[in-house]
């Protein structure tokens, strides 16, 4: 238990059973009135964001949450198998909670495995991946980096916007937030 004067921006609470991370909060002291801490939640499950509002000095729950760096070893069925690297232990997580960062997710990739109570919550990914083109649309004579851009599938299977001079075979540089192109490898 700690109180609302004790919170912390990536602090994880307890709050009628769900997990939320704080991503902001404010500690506002009126002319008039208590004080009160005005927060920004969001959470961890479902990537939900709530404002919430609290008197100052009121009890939260907190929630330990272990944050590791696992290397992803492979997809058995609709689980993903990483492994920790200090204890060398192996953990299945479910592909619901894995989602969008199996798009950028490749055999041996270092990422944080983010568990609360040895349960998974969330997997997160470097910023930017590095990864080979398998096929992509031929470029044209006079294709600019300004001209525009045309699908490329990369070697995990997801589908990428490049600029048209790209080709297959390439080394690409992809942002992990949102499937950007961020230029070559």
């Amino acid at each position: 238990m700690a109180t609302t004067n004790d919170l912390k921006n990536g602090m994880v609470l307890n709050l009628d059973g769900e997990l939320w991370a704080v991503v902001e909060f404010q500690h506002v002291k009126p002319g008039k009135g208590g004080a009160f801490v005005r927060t920004t939640l969001k959470n961890v499950l479902s990537g939900k964001v709530v404002d919430k509002t609290f008197n100052a000095g009121t009890k939260v729950d907190t929630a330990t949450v272990d944050k590791r760096t696992m290397q992803y070893l492979y997809a058995d069925g609709e689980d993903y198998v990483f492994m920790d690297l200090e204890t060398f232990d192996q953990i299945s997580v479910p592909g619901g909670t894995v989602g969008e960062a199996a798009n950028y997710l490749l055999p041996e990739a270092e990422v944080t495995v983010a568990t609360h109570e040895s349960v998974p919550l969330y997997v997160e990914l470097p910023t930017s991946v590095v990864l080979e083109i398998t096929y992509t649309e031929p470029g044209l004579q006079g294709d600019r980096s300004t001209g525009g851009n045309k699908p490329a599938t990369v070697e995990t299977g997801a589908t990428v916007q490049v600029p048209l001079f790209i080709t297959t075979g390439e080394k690409i540089k992809v942002d992990t937030r949102d499937g950007r192109y961020l230029g070559r490898a």
